[in-house]
């Protein structure tokens, strides 16, 4: 990247980061349906102003007007703070939401709160269930159901949940001020850096990993779009306005609570509990009652003036982060090694196979067990022509790797060491190559007419910095090996490696690590 890109990338990063991660809740199932019985013990700090699931909500008209959607106009939190305290939303004395330029919040503490503290609660009326939605909507018209149906037909059946909300919110949209929950939506962010908001020239300019990721998220969105057709809770207009369907999509998407227990069963927006940054060390959980009513509660200690965090996903898979939410983790410790041409067997997966276990650290280089396992065990053993006298080595070391001999184990890596980090070598250098051609694509192009590519850049560049330690790390290897005649002992049948190229990463499999 040109050092006149990299500064402009940068000042554009500064401008735009509290924007890509303020956007609160994580929508992977990390978040506890239940309290646990310690979490119930811990509710001194704030006490629901009725024990029962009936608090009396203020359905007054709101009075607003017509609500702007567009990119650039601001978000409304002074209304909806009033609105959260009049319909029952409880925080502790001394939290509350911070924002540096009056466009993007976090909830933040004044005070110092220990650990096990309830610093907030919302009842279930005013939290947006998707099951609750389900039954809602399905009573309103037939058609909801058979749109639900549709995409269970169409392979998007566990997304039915989500579809729920997406629908909710558009509905309420269309009632403008007359609608309940018309503050809560004024408060949502209208720019986003996320996978759906891209432009196809932002598609461009992605690794592959994160290009599959990101396509992945817009397939969710074309399919919501496709069945709305169906629903006749919308009108013509709006099942067209793409702008209206990518806003609800996206607030769906970023905000949305998943039930840990039931496996993303239950989808929940939240109001003011999904106003949590994201950190990879996090200070607040969040859960639900056997009631619905949402609750955040602290997990550390945590002292006065700091950021009250959760998780949106995975630290070590700034990818799907960057895909899903719109923001690069600098904090991650660690990125997916982004091999994505080795299939998705029970095997490979049983040696490791994993985005959160094949990793790449950032600030070291260095290689994790499970990246040196599945390379050797999928790539190198895979191409071992087999010997009577040696016997399958793939085989003996899946066993070895399966009973915990890690003698053996560690006997079959050294006699193939070379051959498996030539091999990881060559993926380095094949995906330099890719994030450097990505790179030439972006020069000269202007951030105001596409001011998500920031971001982009900003994730290759994360991902390059990651790669060429690696890189320098592997070098240094081979070169202390000196060479192919070093590799591979006697006793294992090194010596019978067919060698040459493996061939180029072919990273847009549809097997490629998808769960």
């Amino acid at each position: 990247m040109s050092s006149t890109l990299v500064a402009q990338a940068s000042a554009a990063i500064a401008l735009f980061s509290t924007q890509t991660i303020a956007f609160a809740p994580s929508h992977t199932s990390l978040f506890s349906r239940h309290a646990s019985p310690q979490q119930q013990q811990q509710h001194h700090e704030i006490t629901p102003q009725s024990s029962s699931s009936t608090t009396s909500l203020n359905m007054e008209s709101c009075g607003f007007g017509k609500l702007d959607i567009d990119e650039n106009a601001p978000r409304s939190l002074p209304p909806f703070e009033s609105w959260c305290a009049e319909n029952g939303v409880q925080k502790m004395d001394g939290v509350e939401l911070y924002s540096e330029d009056g466009m993007d919040y976090q909830a933040v503490t004044t005070v110092d709160i220990p650990a096990g503290s309830t610093v907030m609660y919302i009842p279930a009326e005013l939290c947006l269930h998707s099951s609750s939605l389900e039954q809602e909507l399905c009573a309103m018209s037939p058609t909801v159901q058979q749109a639900a149906d549709t995409l269970t037909k169409i392979g998007s059946g566990n997304s039915i949940p989500d579809f729920y909300i997406w629908l909710k919110l558009l509905i309420e949209y269309e009632k403008e001020d007359q609608s309940f929950y018309f503050p809560y939506l004024d408060s949502f962010p209208r720019l986003y850096f996320n996978a759906a908001s891209m432009t196809d020239f932002c598609y461009e300019c992605l690794p592959p990993l994160v290009f599959s990721l990101s396509r992945m998220e817009r397939v969710k969105l074309e399919n919501f779009q496709q069945v709305l057709q169906k629903v006749d809770l919308v009108s013509a207009f709006n099942k067209q306005n793409m702008p209206l369907l990518k806003w609800a999509f996206n607030a769906v998407y970023t905000r949305a609570y998943a039930d840990k227990e039931g496996q993303g069963s239950d989808i929940t927006l939240t109001p003011m509990a999904d106003m949590f940054n994201h950190g990879t060390d996090t200070e607040v959980e969040v859960y639900f009652d056997e009631g619905g009513n949402g609750m955040a509660y602290t997990t550390v200690d945590v002292p006065a003036n700091s950021p009250l965090r959760i998780s949106y996903g995975c630290p070590t898979n700034p990818s799907f982060l960057f895909a899903r939410y719109g923001f690069m983790d600098d904090t991650s410790p660690a990125t997916f090694c982004k091999m994505m041409d080795i299939p998705k067997t029970p095997e490979n997966v049983d040696m490791g196979m994993d985005f959160s276990k094949m990793l790449f650290y950032h600030d070291t280089g260095d290689i994790s067990q499970e990246v040196m396992d599945v390379v050797l065990y999928a790539k190198v053993l895979a191409n071992i022509k087999y010997s009577p006298e040696v016997g399958d080595v793939k085989q003996q070391f899946y066993d070895a790797h399966m009973q915990g001999d890690e003698a053996t184990k560690a006997a079959i890596h050294e006699a193939y060491r070379f051959e498996t980090i030539s091999a990881i070598k060559r993926h380095v250098d094949t995906f330099m190559e890719q994030l450097i051609a990505l790179e030439g694509k972006s020069e000269g192009k202007s951030f105001e007419e596409h001011p998500r590519l920031p971001v982009i850049l900003h994730h290759n560049q994360f991902v390059k910095e990651t790669f060429s330690k690696v890189k320098q790390n592997l070098d240094g290897a081979v070169a202390e090996m000196g060479g192919p005649a070093n590799g591979g002992g006697d006793q294992w049948g090194g010596d019978e490696w067919n060698g040459g190229e493996w061939p180029a990463e072919e990273y847009n499999q549809e097997y490629a690590y998808m769960e």
